[in-house]
Formats: C-alpha cells, structure tokens, sequence
C-alpha cells in the first residue's frame, strides 16, 4: 500500500492519474455528444433517449457521481502538478525539446476549471432544473419529459446559446492538448510520431466540438424544428 502511495504522490504517479483520468472523461464527452446528436432524429426519438436513461434510476445517479468524481480527481490533480510546477524546476518529458509550448498547453488548469463551471451550470439547468424551472418541467403527448423542447427553448436564448457556444471552444482547446499529453505520459509517442499525435488530437477536439455545437446551429438553422409545446 505504502509502495502505490509513494507512486501515486510522485510526479509522474500524479501525470498517469491525471491522464487516466482524462481519457475516462473523454469517452463519456464522446458518449454524451453521440447522444445529442440524437436531436436530428426529432422530439420522439430524443426524448425516448432521455427517458431511457431516466429509466436506469439509481444506476444513472451512481454513474453520474462515479463521473463527478473522476472529473474533481482530474481537476483536483491537474492544481497540484501546477503548483508543484510553479514551486520546482519542472521534470520535463522525455522529448519535451522537442515541443512548443501553446496556448492551449499552459491554460490547462483554467480552461479545466472553466469546462467544470460549465458543467455544473448545466447540470443546474437541464438535470436539476434549478436555474430555468419552466423549461424543465415540459411534458410530451406521452408525458415524458420534453427535454427536445428544453433544447429547443434554451438555445433561444441568447444568454444559454452563448455561454454554450464559449464552454464548447473552451472543452475544444482543453482536449486538443490534454489528449496529446495522455498519449505522452502513457508513453504511447515518440518524436517521429509527436507531430501525427499532435494533428490527431486537435483534429479529434474539431469533431467533438463540432458534434456539440451542431445542435444549437441546427437549432438556428431551422434543421431542428420546435414543436408546439405539450404535442408532439
């Protein structure tokens, strides 16, 4: 126990936790955009989605905290290297020369911070219905949850639209290095490869960004059509 501990209190234990950590969170960000997509098929199959999952009860609530806590170890690991970095002469990888640092790279820790700003706004909206209260309590003809119309509604709204539009660039520039620096500490590249391991991340944080913002512009676009609310 004692051997792990010292492991995982190391700077190198704390980098692997953090990008475990980070490729957990990435497959549910994948996951949770696949799932939105699901708007283009219209009201009827988005809804079905939600009260799917609405359906799993305890199961979703105990994944949902299994998230949270991966999110906060990920934050919360992410703070320590910083200011162990900012304290000490920081251990480099080993093909560090041969990396620029970019913006992305050294707003890690606030774009990280902010994505999670975001998150628990959303979660205030769209799961706990706290902060738009009328849109949460919509119903369907089949008296599920109209979270279709909640989409539709809140995306009507300058204020949500644009908050939505900033956290989605925001996870964009936070996951084009943090997917590069898992591959890294994972030891998974090489300097011939840095570069291929670099455009691959940045084109993988495009099409996630891409994915998540194509529902409010299909919102816009009149692709994704309101319905009257209470019908379908």
């Amino acid at each position: 126990m004692s051997g792990k501990s010292s492991f995982f209190g190391s700077s190198i234990g704390k980098k692997i936790l953090m990008a475990g950590s980070g490729i957990l969170l990435l497959g549910f960000v994948i996951a949770h955009m696949l799932g939105h997509l699901q708007m283009f098929q219209g009201q009827n199959a988005y809804n079905n989605y939600a009260k799917t999952l609405k359906d799993l009860g305890p199961l979703l609530w105990i994944a949902r905290s299994g998230l949270l806590v991966v999110f906060l170890l990920h934050i919360s690991v992410a703070i320590i290297l910083s200011r162990e970095n900012s304290n000490a002469r920081p251990v480099g990888y080993k093909f560090s020369s041969t990396i620029q640092a970019s913006f992305a790279s050294i707003t890690m820790v606030l774009t990280g911070l902010l994505v999670l700003s975001f998150v628990i706004y959303h979660l205030m909206h769209f799961t706990l219905g706290i902060t738009n209260p009328e849109h949460f309590l919509l119903k369907d003809s089949l008296g599920r949850p109209d979270v279709y119309s909640m989409f539709v509604l809140a995306f009507q709204d300058n204020a949500i639209a644009g908050s939505y539009f900033a956290a989605m660039i925001i996870l964009g520039i936070h996951l084009s290095h943090g997917i590069f620096s898992a591959f890294q500490t994972l030891g998974l590249n090489n300097v011939e490869l840095n570069p291929k391991v670099k455009s691959a991340s940045i084109g993988i944080a495009i099409l996630i960004v891409s994915g998540y913002l194509s529902v409010p512009i299909g919102i816009f676009a009149g692709i994704i059509k309101p319905v009257t609310i209470g019908g379908m």
